[in-house]
């Protein structure tokens, strides 16, 4: 048994050093090289247990030192939730690894070569980002986006990059000099060049984004309440940061103000006289038929709500708990949510409608995660708005690999993305991903940024993953046909 706990280290550690592709390390070369070494220490695992048991290793290591960010939320609060920490580190980084042992162990149940675990590891990565509401943070294609590769996501979705990540990966140790060479050459390339197409145009519509900078523990403290709304009033109605002109709409974060809809309108009124009548979209949480939603509003003039967006993807634990009435009885609450099963969801994907500013398809915090949601759109839409409190995320990884997920989504889209975060990283990024302007960590502030125009439709907009997932089921069908080819001979 200590012989076996020996073995788990290798792989542990490789996957520790891959997560060192993620913000805040940004180094995708190690990433790739860390994998590389562990799918060539991989051959060494005869068995499909022995295969299982190295990928789990590898995957907690590598979640557990990507998502270590994940102690944040229960530090919020520390004496009613600090004691969960520890384990919500230890069941994310185990249940990753989970997923990345069922690919290694399918690859060589499979027994049709290393190429097989190109197709088992991006279909499960596929996987992870549907089942269980899912939860595709911290794939491999979310290391690349600073890069040349990153664009890629445009074509392929984020899967589809994975799978081009994977098949570099397994490639690497099984080519011999000098095609191994041929190989690394233009994969090297890609991911340490910028991306090379040119900055979009910017259109004539300028967006105000507001950062008040609450920190979770004092967000609804009300000694600090009258603090942080006073301080997004002042943002909204400072003068002009361009020359030229005022900000044709305003954008707070999510649950920007801390009073119900329901007993808010003098305050909407506020915010839209601070505004000068211009549009201001905010989050707020709202009740409707002992519902309780996590919401973005949409303020007109006088400060009435024109449109309203209910979250749809809301965070398990976080924002709900399954069972979460029962659960309530033992006092047991989602983290954000202080009432039974917690917040309910939206609908679904939904547009908002600014006039001429165009339509926008609004994303509150973690519903920016997830591409195939931002392609759910009933039409497409002219530019995202990523409204988030990342304070929930920490002071470092969290709030930047969140970031890194935004930037995917405009390059997926081939839309701007305007992000407003309660304690940062607010930022105008363009369709190809790149941050234009923006407020760092920890910072209070605004900014006026013009709104790139968007580009084409994207290939990866136009499909989504369903022909990759078709594609995986050739390949695996594939693989499957051939070891029982094998087996028969």
């Amino acid at each position: 048994m200590k012989t076996q706990r020996a073995r788990l280290l290798l792989p542990a550690g490789l996957g520790a050093a891959a997560a060192m592709g993620q913000a805040p390390f940004d180094l995708p070369l190690v990433m790739l090289v860390a994998l590389a070494a562990a799918v060539h220490f991989s051959a060494q695992a005869r068995t499909v247990r022995a295969a299982a048991l190295f990928g789990w290793a590898l995957g907690f290591g590598y979640f557990a030192v990507t998502l270590h960010w994940i102690v944040s939320p229960f530090l919020v609060d520390a004496a009613r939730h600090g004691w969960m920490a520890p384990f919500a580190v230890v069941l994310i980084a185990a249940g990753g690894g989970v997923f990345w042992g069922l690919a290694f162990a399918a690859a060589r149940k499979l027994s049709a070569g290393p190429w097989a675990l190109v197709p088992c590891w991006a279909a499960i990565e596929l996987l992870r980002a549907y089942i269980f509401t899912g939860f595709p943070w911290a794939a491999p294609a979310q290391a690349v986006v600073d890069t040349l590769a990153g664009q890629a996501l445009a074509w392929t979705g984020p899967h589809g990059l994975n799978l081009l990540i994977f098949a570099a990966i397994v490639g690497l140790p099984l080519w011999r000099w000098p095609a191994r060479f041929a190989l690394m050459l233009p994969v090297v390339t890609v991911l340490l060049l910028p991306p090379l197409s040119p900055p979009a145009p910017l259109s004539p519509t300028v967006l105000r984004l507001v950062q008040p900078n609450a920190p979770q523990h004092e967000k609804w403290d009300p000694e600090k309440i009258g603090v942080f709304y006073t301080r997004q009033l002042a943002f909204t109605a400072a003068t002009a940061a361009t020359a030229n002109r005022a900000p044709d709409a305003v954008i707070w974060p999510e649950t920007a103000i801390p009073w119900n809809l329901i007993h808010a309108q003098p305050i909407l009124e506020e915010i839209s006289a601070a505004a000068s009548g211009v549009p201001v979209v905010l989050g707020v949480q709202r009740t409707e038929g002992g519902q309780h939603y996590n919401s973005l509003i949409t303020l007109g003039p006088q400060g009435q709500v024109v449109q309203t967006y209910d979250k749809h993807h809301l965070v398990p634990f976080g924002e709900y708990m399954p069972l979460g009435d029962f659960a309530a009885r033992f006092g047991i609450y989602g983290l954000a949510p202080q009432h039974g099963a917690g917040f309910s969801a939206g609908p679904g994907p939904a547009l908002l409608d600014l006039g001429p500013l165009g339509r926008a398809l609004p994303l509150i915090c973690y519903e920016a995660v997830f591409a195939h949601d931002v392609n759910a759109a009933p039409v497409r839409p002219d530019f995202i708005i990523h409204a988030t409190n990342d304070a929930w995320f920490g002071t470092r990884a969290g709030p930047q690999q969140h970031l890194a997920q935004a930037r995917m989504r405009a390059i997926e889209q081939g839309l701007p993305v305007a992000r407003a975060a309660n304690t940062g990283i607010t930022a105008m990024i363009d369709p190809s991903g790149r941050i234009l302007d923006s407020i760092g960590l920890g910072q209070a502030g605004y900014i006026d940024a013009a709104l790139p125009l968007p580009r084409a439709p994207t290939l990866y907009s136009r499909t989504g993953d369903l022909p990759l997932a078709v594609l995986l089921a050739v390949l695996l069908l594939a693989a499957f046909a051939r070891r029982r080819r094998n087996n028969s001979d």
